[in-house]
């Protein structure tokens, strides 16, 4: 059997190991204070980023080209898939695995110690999540679930100025994904702030552009609510997931990068390669960058995002160590964008790195 696994969480991340282990005949222990906790955000991958032993019965929608809006349409050429958030759960089966329902309060890479007082020893794994600070940037987002009849295409980012929010105000975008044959999740996101706008204002803005666009509201449609950290993730000493550095500060993404990392923390390889640590470093600097842009020109740097070819696209989206890649994608952003948002972009990154 080898060394315990010991895994601290068991959101997605966690989950995924603790499943992964399990499956390489590993013993696995799994502390959480809430084990039997039922997920409910809305989870979504790109396709080509998720690992071949994921279960296809996890899929409720599978989206070819979905859209983009920025200042003009743009379909992306990738494949987007939508999560059945509970069959994603319970497809990552822990049968096996000794499930003990507390809190652990120390936690290094070799054991963990709970609030009741147990001490375990083992490889472990922490994937307790980011708390939140007034320091880390946040995602937010406020969505409602409607009946799914003649309503427009997958929209995987839409910043079109119709949701009743004054151009100077901080921005935020439509995303809107099917949930089933019958349903489509409609959700305004604020992508990254310092702070992040509040769910009140994203509702607002929601309804108002909803209503714009003849999508009558009964005020009795299912909600979904986010707020997560962005930033604030370190690689090392055993952390994975989010608190690990695997959310990508462009998107807030980090399930798929969690399910394809999974086996290779099992086997005790490097996820954090010098590659992906410098690709990571990138990423950073690059939220930096849209923080620091004034709200009218974030569609503008969008547009410019979604206008590069389909392979530097997701080379920055989703090549966790590739660094040429990453390079080539910022490269060829930076050189597209108008004279006025480059300024911006490098005083952005190039004060960051002075402090």
């Amino acid at each position: 059997m080898g060394v315990e696994v010991i895994v601290c969480g068991i959101g997605p991340a966690g989950r995924a190991v603790a499943h992964r282990a399990l499956a390489a005949g590993r013993d696995v222990t799994v502390i959480d204070p809430r084990p039997d906790r039922v997920w409910t955000p809305t989870y979504a991958a790109w396709v080509d980023e998720l690992p071949g032993w994921l279960d296809a019965g996890v899929v409720a929608a599978a989206i070819d080209e979905p859209t983009a809006w920025a200042v003009r349409e743009h379909r992306i050429d990738r494949t987007y898939q939508v999560f059945d958030t509970a069959a994603l759960q319970s497809s990552l089966t822990l049968h096996g695995a000794t499930v003990i329902a507390d809190r652990a309060v120390e936690v290094n890479t070799r054991s963990v110690r709970t609030a009741g007082g147990l001490t375990r020893t083992g490889q472990v794994v922490d994937a307790r999540g980011l708390a939140r600070s007034p320091r880390r940037a946040e995602q937010t987002a406020y969505g409602v679930v409607v009946d799914r009849t003649g309503l427009e295409p997958t929209l995987f980012m839409d910043w079109r100025a119709d949701n009743g929010a004054d151009p100077d105000e901080p921005p935020s975008f439509l995303y809107a994904i099917p949930l089933s044959p019958d349903t489509v999740l409609f959700e305004e996101t604020c992508l990254a702030g310092r702070p992040a706008l509040a769910p009140d204002v994203l509702r607002r803005r929601l309804e108002h552009r909803l209503r714009v666009r003849g999508i009558a509201l009964t005020g009795a449609e299912p909600v979904e609510r986010v707020r997560f950290p962005v930033q604030g993730g370190m690689p090392g000493r055993g952390r994975f997931g989010a608190a690990g550095g695997l959310t990508h500060p462009a998107t807030g993404y980090s399930v798929a990068a969690a399910l394809a990392a999974a086996d290779t923390v099992v086997a005790g390889g490097a996820v954090w390669t010098p590659s992906a640590r410098a690709v990571a470093a990138l990423r950073r600097a690059g939220l930096r960058a849209v923080l620091a842009l004034p709200p009218r020109e974030v569609p503008v740097f969008f547009e410019t995002f979604f206008g590069l070819p389909a392979h530097l696209q997701r080379c920055y989206l989703s090549g966790l160590d590739d660094l040429g890649g990453t390079l080539a994608a910022m490269g060829a952003l930076f050189a597209d964008l108008p004279p006025n948002l480059r300024r911006t972009v490098v005083t952005s990154v190039v004060g960051a790195a002075r402090r």
